[in-house]
């Protein structure tokens, strides 16, 4: 197979650099700065303890330009906002046929794939690592560079999934066919509350009571609806020792924090606070302190604020007094 990755950032530069060092077929799709500097001087990875590298890897601008042809397969691993303009990019060409896989954050966008295309594909992306500046790209971890276990949306496992999780072992990752790969993405999507509460609020007590309240709404909410979700413990054994204590990540957050640091003015937080402010308008699930962060991160971003610069007992203060009307 030849692999499409469409968005070059944290996670989707990291796979198409450890896939084509792997020496496998990868051409990635990017745009502005990081498009040029990709280009002119290839991708700059650094992975765990290990030394950076100059990976050569063939970008294109445009999805157009790579040639969809019947050994394709996409890659999606642009952040959860930016679905919906990668689509259209993308729709055009694509074959009745291709596959496509998301690398992304929250549980929304294999729906939203699924309104054009036959064979969607999930992945549960458990993989720290970052993309601040043009051409570059980090992964932080001391073991497996990332655990990306794969299956069809909604259900099941094929040729495909099967096909995807080699490549990536071979390049390095873990990774196992799911049939059940949306549960384990809902799992991970009550981590990911914790997102926004940590980039947009300064450390302490009341974030950490923010946290846990976050996540509670999030099990309530989750449960209202009769969605499957794997158990804490499953999770943590599935992590076990392969994402071993990262390196090298002082000043480095979670993809909303990245966003916000570098001021794009937008962050994946109505797909992961918002996925739970829904499902609780839609099963009567009061869910305040979701939606405080979903605001608060969401007017962050839109004026450029600092990272770490909002008041948690504020967010905590609002979501009470919300709760109690």
């Amino acid at each position: 197979m030849r692999y499409l990755v469409v968005g070059a950032g944290a996670i989707g530069g990291g796979v198409a650099g450890l896939l084509h060092l792997a020496g496998l077929d990868v051409v990635v799709s990017a745009r502005g700065e990081h498009l040029a500097a990709l280009r002119e001087r290839g991708l700059r990875l650094t992975v765990g303890h290990d030394d950076p590298v100059d990976v050569p890897l063939a970008v294109v601008g445009d999805p157009a330009e790579a040639g969809v042809d019947d050994e394709t397969v996409v890659l999606l691993a642009v952040k959860s906002q930016q679905t919906a303009g990668a689509l259209d990019g993308l729709l055009p060409h694509l074959r009745p046929t291709t596959p496509v896989v998301s690398l992304q954050n929250g549980v929304s966008n294999e729906r939203t794939l699924l309104r054009h295309l036959a064979h969607v594909h999930a992945v549960t992306v458990m993989m720290p690592a970052s993309h601040l500046r043009p051409g570059e790209v980090t992964v932080h971890s001391a073991g497996k560079p990332g655990l990306l276990d794969i299956g069809r949306y909604p259900t099941g496992v094929d040729d495909v999934d099967r096909a995807v999780a080699a490549d990536l072992t071979t390049a390095g990752f873990e990774s196992i066919p799911r049939p059940d790969a949306m549960a384990w993405k809902h799992r991970k999507l009550l981590m990911n509350l914790g997102n926004g509460v940590r980039a947009a609020c300064a450390p302490g007590d009341d974030a950490d009571e923010l946290l846990r309240v976050v996540r509670s709404e999030g099990e309530a909410a989750l449960a209202a609806a009769g969605i499957p979700v794997v158990s804490e413990d499953d999770d943590l054994a599935r992590r076990g020792e392969l994402l071993r204590p990262l390196v090298d990540r002082d000043g480095v957050g979670s993809s909303t924090w990245q966003s916000l640091q570098r001021r794009t003015g937008e962050t994946e937080v109505d797909h992961l606070n918002g996925e739970i402010v829904l499902l609780g308008r839609l099963h009567d699930v009061p869910t305040p302190a979701n939606e405080a962060v979903q605001r608060a991160v969401g007017d962050l971003a839109r004026r450029g604020g600092e990272v770490a610069s909002l008041a948690a007992a504020d967010l905590l203060a609002a979501s009470r007094r919300a709760r109690s009307s």
